[in-house]
This record gives C-alpha cells, structure tokens and sequence, in this order.
C-alpha cells in the first residue's frame, strides 16, 4: 500500500493554525469528513478515544493519530504541517509540527497496519521529515509524501 493510493491532493493541510491537541484532531477530522463523507464528530470521537489509550505522538515532532470508522469505505490519510508546535503527550516530550492521521474501515487489521508502518519508516527516512518541514507548498508536500521510499533513497 503506497500512500499516494490513500492521500488525494485534498488531503494536506500546509498550515494547520491549532493551539492544541484538541483543536488539531478536530481540524483533522474536519477534513476527513469532506474527503469520505463520513460524520466529522464521530471520527474526532474515534481519534480522541485512541489518543485515551496512549498518546499516537511518536517523538521528533511526529505525531500519527489513526482509528478505524465503521462505514469507511477504505483507509483515508490526512497530513498536516502545523504553523506552530503543539503539545501532544509525546513519547519524547517534545511539541509535534508534522502529522499523519490515518483512518481505516473497521475489519481492515492488515490494511490499517500497513498503512501505519508504512507512514511511520517514511518519516524514519533520512531527509524526509527535513523537506516536509521546509516547504509550505501542498502539491510539493504531497509529491514528498507519495514518492515511493525507494525513490526517496536515489534522490
């Protein structure tokens, strides 16, 4: 699963004005609705529930909220490149600036884990996460995002 197959151009936020984890995952969620149709209320539920079990910030400013949606008709993921900082309980301590949110019909066990570990080794990926911070074009965001890894290595 490449994520260029679950992340249209409508799904980056280049700028993302939010003060808190709270407002993020709203905005977020916000977004998700327009793309999938789905309540924007019961995807914040979802993403607020799983943050309940153990923060989804992964340290280095990286942060990958996911939740699985009953009615979702396939994984859908949402970038977002925030102006500013945010405290989110990461497991580093440090404020996130780059997240991920990942979201997948209920069911989808193998999809919804490949989604995440593909998502979590390309922001392990030398260069990545510097270029995704350096730019606020979202078609270039995106580009970043959705070139396969490998392709990212010969660069």
């Amino acid at each position: 699963m490449e994520l260029a197959d679950i992340m249209s151009q409508d799904s980056v936020i280049a700028c993302a004005k939010v003060a808190s984890k709270r407002q993020l995952l709203q905005q977020l969620a916000d977004r998700a609705s327009a793309l999938v149709g789905i309540d924007a209320q019961t995807i914040f539920e979802t993403l607020m529930n799983r943050e309940q079990l153990g923060s989804t910030g992964l340290g280095n400013g990286i942060a990958i909220p996911h939740g699985k949606i009953k009615g979702l008709p396939r994984v859908v993921a949402v970038f977002a490149r925030l102006a500013q900082p945010i405290d989110f309980d990461a497991v580093d301590d440090q404020p996130v600036d780059l997240v991920v949110m990942l979201l997948a019909p209920e069911g989808s066990g193998a999809d919804h884990l490949k989604a995440l570990s593909r998502v979590a080794r390309l922001l392990r990926t030398d260069g990545v996460v510097d270029r995704l911070r350096a730019t606020k074009d979202e078609a270039k965001i995106r580009e970043i995002l959705t070139t396969p890894i490998e392709a990212t290595h010969a660069a």
